[in-house]
């Protein structure tokens, strides 16, 4: 019997709906507040974006890399809209396998142990950060080092989402070229323009070191490897790149985490691509390194120094527990303990291994350097085995971002970003190395279906 008699079921349903809105929009207008009623009004619009990405996960790869770029929005302790939207594709993902699946599987690749051997560290580092490790000195708040790790969660949460939701070469080459798109448009307004006067840098939101790393990485090795491509083409990501290096070596020298990393990425794709080319640049190298050494130093003396000492005080602070670390964030807190040079402040390491060790002991780093380590050893293995042009141009670009990336982390916690100095905010760039290396396992496997076909 229906409770209505006469009248569908269904009509009640949409009828109920309506109503409903009518009565929350009436509530909302009379006692809501202006922050209620904005969140009511994009509501549809995140209804919208979720479905997108159901359908479409890979753009929901491209909107990640590109929104922190653009979107000024800052939550709390520099959560940022990268951030979000990397755990939204993450959950999206994660409800696909248990709900459509029914399984959760992970791709057939070295790297993913490598991976979840870092993650897993990382988690228990985590827990191991609740104990009072120094009587006289306080513990990281809960919230710095959920932070720290939520880092490390996202940052290997955009390299499996890269891995295992990129099934073909066309949608890696969008969100490649797509990416040096926007770069070359960001280069412009945010460093040429203003060198002509104009008032643009405000425009897009500032990026760290990683990004040019890439930048000059996909764009070199696209010039220089993938003849599909026009010439023109070619020739315009050439300038791009000089472009960059002049911005990095001749406007911003005295930041050497710009312009020595991306060198290093052209000098490692050089020479992987041919030994007698890299045989060949070697003198360069090393006139070039004879010629720039004695400015470097005159330049950034006193900063070397300082990180010296630092990276001793740490050292003397990881040594309570070196096996797994004191947790994220809280040496940050034990430092005043330890003078430097008379002081008792707070401070950070300025360096992504010594912050790795201090957090997630020398498991955590045995555990990223395996990761590295497959890293490199699959681009190795992979820049004969993928189809010349786009494919194999992206495998040389990825090892020399590779290279570039484990150069730069010597150099400030711009991978794996630092809660109380980079901070959270950092993710919005950090998170394109961990990306791009993504597209390395989902090339692997393109490579293994193709093989399995023939």
């Amino acid at each position: 019997m229906k409770p209505f008699p006469g009248i569908s079921q269904p009509f009640w349903l949409r009828l109920l709906l309506v109503t409903g809105t009518l009565l929350l929009s009436a509530t909302l207008a009379y006692r809501g507040s202006p922050r209620q009623l904005l969140l009511v009004l994009n509501l549809p619009l995140g209804i919208g974006l979720v479905l997108t990405f159901l359908r479409w996960p890979s753009l929901g790869l491209i909107v990640a890399s590109l929104a922190g770029m653009v979107v000024p929005f800052l939550g709390p302790s520099g959560l940022n809209v990268t951030m979000l939207l990397i755990a939204l594709l993450l959950a999206l993902w994660l409800l696909d396998m248990v709900v459509r699946q029914r399984a959760i599987r992970l791709l057939s690749s070295r790297t993913m142990g490598a991976l979840l051997a870092f993650v897993v560290a990382a988690i228990l580092s985590f827990g191991i950060g609740q104990l009072s490790w120094f009587t006289f000195a306080s513990d990281a708040p809960l919230g710095a080092q959920l932070g720290g790790l939520s880092i490390v969660l996202l940052s290997a949460g955009t390299f499996l989402l890269m891995a295992h939701q990129v099934h073909d070469l066309n949608w890696l080459s969008k969100i490649t070229w797509l990416f040096l798109a926007f770069a070359a448009v960001y280069v412009v307004i945010r460093s040429v323009l203003p060198e002509f006067g104009l008032s643009t840098r405000q425009l897009l939101q500032p990026v760290g070191s990683v990004f040019f790393v890439w930048l000059v990485a996909m764009a070199f090795s696209q010039a220089a490897f993938n003849r599909d491509l026009h010439p023109g083409w070619r020739f315009a990501l050439g300038g791009l790149v000089l472009g960059c290096l002049y911005i990095l070596f001749f406007l911003k020298f005295a930041d050497k985490s710009g312009w020595l990393p991306a060198l290093v990425c052209i000098a490692v794709i050089v020479g992987f691509r041919s030994w007698r080319a890299g045989v060949a640049l070697l003198p360069i190298v090393v006139l070039l390194a004879w010629y720039l050494a004695p400015r470097v130093i005159a330049t950034d003396e006193y900063s070397v120094a300082t990180r010296f000492d630092a990276w001793l005080i740490v050292a003397q602070i990881i040594k309570t527990n070196p096996v797994w670390g004191l947790g994220f964030a809280n040496y940050y807190w034990y430092t005043p303990l330890f003078p430097i040079r008379g002081y008792a402040v707070n401070f950070n390491s300025h360096n992504n291994y010594v912050d790795i060790v201090a957090q997630t002991g020398l498991v955590g780093l045995a555990c990223f350097s395996w990761f590295l380590w497959q890293m490199g050893w699959l681009g190795w293995r992979l820049r004969d085995r993928v189809p010349a042009g786009f494919a194999q141009a992206y495998v040389y670009g990825a090892l020399g971002g590779l290279a570039g990336t484990v150069v730069l982390g010597m150099f400030g916690d711009w991978v794996l970003p630092f809660f109380y100095n980079i901070g959270l905010q950092g993710f919005r760039s950090s998170m394109l190395a961990w990306l791009f290396l993504g597209g390395l396992v989902s090339l692997e496997q393109m490579v293994i279906s193709r093989g399995s076909r023939q």
